[in-house]
């Protein structure tokens, strides 16, 4: 074939199968935009044993768990960039370890929303909107301030994890009420014990 034909076969259709395009089914179809599959706030029915109506609270708890949790795992990650002083090799590491596990249960809350049929939090500006945790400022700030910032981010969403698991213990949602127990209250639980110990005003050579 011609250099020519060869373009010619190139030009012709747009990508969509049945044309004589050779490359029509290996061609990526850019810029497609349509509605969503699944707006927010409804969910979907799995065959799991549980209500609409449990579903839809379960998730609406979830949810707000979720993007406190992801606040608190971001203002981890603000502190282990920014944290100075005597005690930064330590703390660097300790938030940097909280952070992850932080990530991991965001990843858990998430994939639980989903499991429930609903549709999980995402996006940055829908956290912002939503967190219940104030937001901090931009600049760097001294040691005790971030470590009481932790500790009162965790107060509030250790509230929040209290109750739903109450709530989701009520429902019947035993699959919630246990992520929300053993894995998000246990583990804020401990990070709230490491970061307080930093408190303590305790002599370092003399007692």
């Amino acid at each position: 074939m011609s250099t020519a034909a060869q373009s010619n076969v190139h030009r012709k259709g747009n990508g969509a199968a049945g044309t004589d395009d050779p490359l029509a089914q290996a061609r990526p179809v850019f810029h497609q935009h349509a509605k969503e599959i699944q707006p927010y706030g409804t969910v979907l029915r799995y065959p799991i044993a549980l209500d609409e109506k449990v579903r839809v609270e379960s998730v609406d708890i979830l949810n707000q768990v979720l993007v406190d949790t992801m606040t608190l795992r971001d203002l981890y990650k603000k502190h282990h960039w920014q944290v100075s002083g005597a005690t930064f090799y330590q703390l660097h590491l300790l938030y940097d370890k909280h952070y992850g596990e932080q990530a991991e249960l965001v990843d858990a809350l998430a994939e639980r929303i989903q499991t429930l049929g609903g549709i999980s939090i995402a996006m940055a500006a829908d956290v912002a909107e939503l967190t219940m945790i104030p937001r901090p400022p931009r600049g760097r700030e001294a040691v005790p301030v971030q470590l009481s910032r932790l500790l009162e981010a965790h107060e509030m969403l250790l509230l929040q994890i209290r109750r739903g698991a109450e709530k989701s213990e009520k429902l019947g949602d035993h699959g919630t009420n246990d992520l929300l127990v053993s894995q998000a209250l246990r583990t804020n639980e401990m990070q709230v014990w490491f970061l307080s110990e930093h408190l303590v005003d305790a002599p370092l050579a003399r007692a």
